[in-house]
């Protein structure tokens, strides 16, 4: 069972030189109690899914196209209103960087108190007792003192512990985890990502974990989708997706692993192309080392499913 649906999403952004497509006719589909990790190069449009989700893309950026469905409800049809009912309590957002995500002029029981009085609708002292529980249940030290410390008193994973406690005060059933180790050390992103999750196995809480990191991925997530410049080019279970890799841009970056089963290291040549790149056919395929000529660069290869739950946009199928 599906608790999120994004199916055939395209966001474009108007700039002053012209309109430029960012997410084409992306679809993808997140269980319910499952980690589903959207992965792929900085720049191919994984954050612009995410917010497209929240609808917390820039201005410049517009949804011109694809439906959202959050329990039975298309999101991109509500009221701004009833976006922002969702938005925190029922859909919670882990951003990239911990540091600037809390308002450092407050304490971090304020902000969480600020969260649970709006979407909780709970008197101030039931607010706080249930503030005080999230920050237990994230195994953050003397919850207490951690309620009433500022942002700069913590260290980079206590704010993204007290960021996740946010997001279970309010019991969201959607977690959107964005890079969420990041800015952390190896130690402190192995401890978040166990957070996580026992976070999903007890509590039933799907994540959106979006990565560029095919190593935390393969211990964490249940299934995988990867982008490239704005669409999805290969998903399956991850177990199935590391044995059996078919696109050549997946290969090439498990290739580029320090550790994998092809042994030496290898770069992908050339660059991803920019938003305002216009690229015919297959847009890996500049840097492609099956490239099929007057084919991959004439035409769009369509998503096809090449086993169980396996999809692979590639020619070569």
């Amino acid at each position: 069972m599906s608790v999120l649906d994004i199916k055939n999403l395209n966001v474009s952004f108007y700039l002053e030189d012209g309109i430029y497509r960012a997410i084409d006719n992306v679809s993808l589909s997140i269980k319910k109690g499952s980690t589903h990790a959207l992965v792929g190069e900085s720049g191919c449009g994984k954050s612009i899914t995410a917010m497209s989700i929240l609808n917390l893309l820039p201005k410049t950026a517009k949804i011109t196209g694809g439906n959202i469905i959050f329990e039975e409800k298309d999101l991109l049809t509500l009221s701004q209103e009833k976006i922002q009912e969702v938005r925190g309590s029922k859909i919670a957002l882990i951003p990239q960087d911990p540091l600037t995500s809390l308002n450092p002029l407050y304490t971090i029981g304020n902000q969480l108190l600020e969260i649970i009085e709006l979407h909780q609708h709970l008197e101030k002292d039931n607010a706080k007792e249930k503030a005080i529980e999230a920050l237990n249940m994230v195994k953050i030290p003397a919850p207490e003192r951690c309620f009433n410390s500022y942002p700069h008193e913590l260290s980079g994973g206590m704010k993204q512990r007290a960021i996740i406690a946010m997001a279970l005060a309010c019991n969201a059933k959607l977690i959107i985890a964005d890079e969420p180790t990041t800015a952390l050390d190896v130690t402190i992103q192995i401890q978040i990502m166990n957070l996580l999750e026992e976070i999903k196995k007890e509590y039933g809480t799907s994540i959106l974990l979006i990565s560029h990191d095919l190593a935390l991925v393969s211990q964490y997530a249940d299934e995988i989708s990867v982008m490239y410049s704005g669409k999805i080019v290969e998903h399956a279970p991850v177990r199935e997706f590391f044995l059996t890799t078919n696109h050549p841009y997946s290969t090439a970056l498990i290739r580029a692993l320090p550790s994998n089963k092809f042994k030496k290291l290898a770069s992908i040549k050339g660059q991803p192309p920019t938003l305002k790149q216009h690229i015919q056919g297959c847009k890996f395929h500049p840097r492609c080392s099956y490239c099929l000529p007057q084919v991959c660069n004439t035409q769009v290869p369509e998503l096809k499913e090449i086993g169980m739950n396996h999809f692979s946009a590639c020619h070569l199928n």
